[in-house]
């Protein structure tokens, strides 16, 4: 006959086992920046950060889906730092989908057009958050519209974060097209 404890004593080490797993799995959905902490931090002696609404025409948006062999909406939101009457800088903020989650990210640009620096803002999935790293964020700074910006090829991709590494990078080339674009039409 069994003393009555134990199937008790079982649980408790069934559940000691489970949260020791569940302990060793990375975290999911990290928040790394809010956008307006973000934004501060791009544009931190900037007298103000606006924003102006770019609406992307049917032919706009399939022809930079051409360019970059994703579908592209045709809304987007591109902030717009000041100081004096004098435009200091834009940013865009953006997501793209990873293996199976969206990764937040913050792309700050020059008045020029050129990638100043990209930020996280949340990561969702299991693995592959090395895109956060300053040696793959640094890849993109100076790129242009007219410049490569493909994972692979001009962007070295993670090891262990290879899907990132191309959603990153799409987004970003994505994201110069449309300021390029904004920048063309005048009004920014």
């Amino acid at each position: 006959m069994r003393p009555s404890c134990c199937p008790r004593t079982a649980h408790l080490a069934a559940a000691a086992a489970l949260s020791f797993i569940l302990a060793a799995l990375p975290a999911h959905a990290a928040t790394y920046w809010t956008v307006p902490a973000v934004l501060k931090s791009f544009f931190a002696s900037s007298k103000k950060v606006g924003y102006r609404k770019v609406v992307l025409g049917d032919a706009e948006a399939q022809e930079l889906g051409k360019k970059l062999g994703a579908p592209v909406k045709r809304e987007w939101v591109v902030y717009v730092a000041e100081s004096e009457g004098k435009i200091d800088g834009y940013a865009i903020k953006d997501e793209e989908k990873g293996l199976h989650e969206l990764i937040d990210f913050a792309v700050q640009f020059s008045t020029s057009g050129a990638v100043e620096r990209i930020e996280i803002l949340e990561y969702r999935e299991a693995y592959g958050d090395e895109v956060r790293g300053d040696r793959f964020r640094a890849q993109f700074r100076g790129k242009t519209a007219g410049d490569p910006i493909t994972a692979g090829k001009d962007i070295d991709i993670v090891s262990g974060a290879s899907i990132s590494s191309r959603s990153v990078a799409l987004g970003v080339k994505r994201d110069t097209l449309v300021l390029q674009l904004a920048l063309k039409r005048g009004g920014l």
